[in-house]
This record gives C-alpha cells, sequence and structure tokens, in this order.
C-alpha cells in the first residue's frame, strides 16, 4: 500500500501543474493555519451577544466531548488515508478546508456571540497540548467541525464513506447541542456553508486546474 502510494504521488508530481499547486496549497493551507489560530485568540477577548435557544433550554446539558473528538479525528484520518490515493481529491479536500476556515473567519468576526448559557466547554485535545492553550468557547458562528464533517461527505466519492461521513457530521452536530457548546443556529448554518464552498471550489477547479 505505502508503495502505491509513493508511486501515486511520484508520477503525479512530474506534471508541472499539480506540483506547483500542491506547493501553493500547502503553503497557503499552513498560512491560513497560523492566522486562522491567532485569529482565534483575538476572537476570545471579544463581548458578543448571548442568545436565547428555544432547542437548548429544553434539557440541561452533557459532557459529550470524548464522542464529539472520537468522531471528528477518526473523520478526518479516515479522509486523508482514503483521498492520498487520488492526489487531485486531497488537493480539492485542503482547498475547500482553506476557504471553509476564510469564510468561518468571516463569520465570526460579523456575527459575534457568547457561548450559551450552561455550556459545557469542548475541550479539543490537539488544540489543548499543541496550540496555544487558550480555552476557545466564543468560535460560535458557524459549528466548524459539523462543517468540515459535511464538506468530507461532499468531497468523498465513495458511497460508503459517504454514508459514514454524513452519520458523523449528524452525530457530531448533535453532540455539540447536548453540551450546549453550540447554538442550534450554529449547527444548522455548518452545511449551508460548507456546500457554497465545495460549490465555489469545484467551480474553481472546473474551470482553471488542469492537474
Amino acid at each position: 500500500m505505502v508503495n502505491y502510494l509513493l508511486d501515486v504521488w511520484y508520477r503525479k508530481l512530474k506534471n508541472k501543474n499539480f506540483k506547483i499547486e500542491f506547493i501553493l496549497t500547502v503553503i497557503f493551507l499552513l498560512i491560513i493555519l497560523f492566522l486562522f489560530t491567532h485569529y482565534l485568540t483575538f476572537n476570545e477577548r471579544r463581548n458578543g451577544v448571548t442568545l436565547d435557544d428555544p432547542f437548548l433550554v429544553l434539557f440541561s446539558p452533557i459532557n459529550t466531548n470524548w464522542l464529539t473528538f472520537v468522531l471528528i479525528y477518526g473523520s478526518i484520518f479516515t479522509a486523508i488515508i482514503y483521498f492520498l490515493k487520488t492526489p487531485e481529491r486531497l488537493m480539492f479536500a485542503f482547498q475547500s478546508y482553506m476557504l471553509l476556515v476564510a469564510v468561518r473567519t468571516i463569520a465570526m468576526y460579523s456575527i459575534p456571540l457568547n457561548p450559551p448559557y450552561h455550556t459545557i466547554p469542548l475541550i479539543d485535545p490537539f488544540v489543548k497540548y499543541l496550540g496555544t492553550g487558550i480555552q476557545l468557547n466564543k468560535d460560535l458562528f458557524f459549528s466548524g467541525h459539523t462543517a468540515t464533517l459535511f464538506l468530507l461527505f461532499l468531497i468523498s466519492e465513495n458511497k460508503i464513506l459517504k454514508r459514514i461521513f454524513l452519520i458523523c457530521t449528524i452525530a457530531v452536530g448533535l453532540s455539540v447541542l447536548i453540551q450546549h457548546t453550540h447554538y442550534t443556529v450554529d449547527v444548522i448554518a455548518a452545511p449551508f456553508f460548507a456546500y457554497g464552498v465545495y460549490k465555489i471550489v469545484f467551480e474553481l477547479r472546473r474551470r482553471f486546474l488542469v492537474s
């Protein structure tokens, strides 16, 4: 399997157009993630609006942190392994995620929110130990985890994986609501933003990229 993947990437990187696309995609992805990390720190210091969510008031929060991140990182790891077999699909995923992060930054800046009442903070194990160390509670509109998983559902061509990613999207969306980490509108809006990003990147690749 490893030899097969190495051969696929070796042959693909011999294509000058794809090599340029690959290098630029990785560079811009790292830059955007670096800037986004610093934006989140700034965002935590902003005062936003606390919404009265008619759905969240129906029940007390339950800690589903472990379930959320098992589904999220399990899905991401599975997607990367699967997309490695098709370099163009991996580039599509990276580029879509870059745009998703950019759109989410604009959305959060435009609609500053305070966390829901009685929220149980979502503690990301990777962010906790590898990030800034600051607990993030205000990265709310829209739900990045829900949007990311739905993006994987849209990009994946394997029917079984599509079903798995869709189930994980729904499960994570419900999980962050059960934990009162997000407002209902954050979760409902996420797939629509993800679909918009997917369509934009799809059309740009179709028109301008010849890998």
